[in-house]
């Protein structure tokens, strides 16, 4: 945040601009969620990623908002799909205004992002960007087929969330060396980053649904279990388990043990058999993976925060 500080300010600035509209309810409803508290992550990374290629101009403004833009589009058809209730600690959009006017948003948002993409001009930043959409929809997709599906195996999930997240962080470090004209190699690299610390990033989140103080998280605890989502600290628990164990999963997948009882015997299981343990240490692994993606770049302060950005992904468990 530091080191992106002043770009920032830059990209904030252009995403006020661009939400507004003459229909009130479109900034009402967008700003709401976009001035929630987000870490802005995404397109901290894109203006990071410039950072490390020595770029110095402010056509990756746009492009920041951009992502922000497509993340924030996604959140909020999530929201709907999930029924959540609480999204960054906050009452979620849905909930106080509706799933229409929510959907309806999340599309204008969608429409604002490719605006700013044809206006850079730039084809392959066009193409990164739209594949990136494409992709995260097709993931989304995927997830709601193995929704409260315990048969799930770990090699599914591990590609939905590579398609539901990861594929967005790799596009918002991909643009970058795009708009700094460095070479393919560099391009290549960063997409490598972004996707192994993205994949990192939501293993973490999948832990600390199950094993966060609800601050921490910003939604409730639970709620993928209450969901009946088969996310992998589940797979895990579900393999290991015995006769009993893998019987009270299944009930609960399939949304017939919901209690805060349950959800505490969840917890139990998922500790007793390491599955919280071993998902962390996948997300380490992918969080090293994500570093050696780095290795090529020289040593300075844009490199020392890209890599720092793994750490705190990491860090979010403990």
């Amino acid at each position: 945040m530091s080191l992106v500080a002043e770009d920032l300010n830059g990209v904030n600035a252009v995403i006020l601009e661009r939400m507004q509209s003459k229909v009130g309810l479109i900034p009402e409803l967008a700003g709401h969620l976009i001035a929630g508290g987000g870490k802005r992550m995404r397109p901290m990374l894109t203006l990071g990623c410039a950072a490390l290629l020595g770029y110095s101009g402010t056509r990756h403004h746009k492009l920041a908002a951009t992502v922000e833009f497509i993340h924030t589009a996604t959140l909020l058809h999530d929201d709907v799909v999930d029924g959540s209730g609480l999204r960054r600690g906050k009452r979620t959009a849905n909930l106080i205004w509706g799933n229409p006017a929510s959907v309806l948003v999340g599309d204008f948002l969608f429409s604002r992002a490719f605006e700013l993409m044809v206006e850079d001009g730039s084809l392959r930043v066009l193409r990164i960007l739209s594949h990136a959409s494409a992709v995260i929809a097709e993931g989304e997709v995927e997830q709601l087929t193995t929704q409260r599906r315990i048969e799930t195996d770990e090699e599914q999930y591990l590609r939905i969330i590579a398609a539901k997240t990861a594929a967005l962080f790799a596009a918002a470090c991909r643009i970058a060396p795009v708009v700094a004209e460095a070479d393919e190699e560099a391009e290549l690299a960063l997409d490598c980053y972004g996707r192994h610390l993205g994949i990192a990033f939501q293993l973490v989140d999948d832990v600390l649904d199950y094993g966060s103080r609800q601050e921490v998280m910003g939604k409730g605890v639970g709620d993928d279990f209450r969901d009946g989502k088969v996310t992998l600290p589940v797979i895990l628990a579900f393999a290991r388990g015995s006769a009993e164990d893998r019987a009270f999963w299944r009930s609960a997948m399939a949304g017939e043990r919901v209690s805060d009882e349950d959800l505490a015997h969840a917890i139990a299981l998922l500790r007793g058999t390491g599955a919280m343990d071993d998902t962390l240490e996948r997300a380490r692994h992918y969080g090293r993976r994500a570093l050696d993606a780095l290795a090529r770049f020289p040593g300075g302060k844009a490199k020392a925060a890209l890599s720092e950005a793994v750490e705190f992904a990491i860090a979010r468990a403990y």
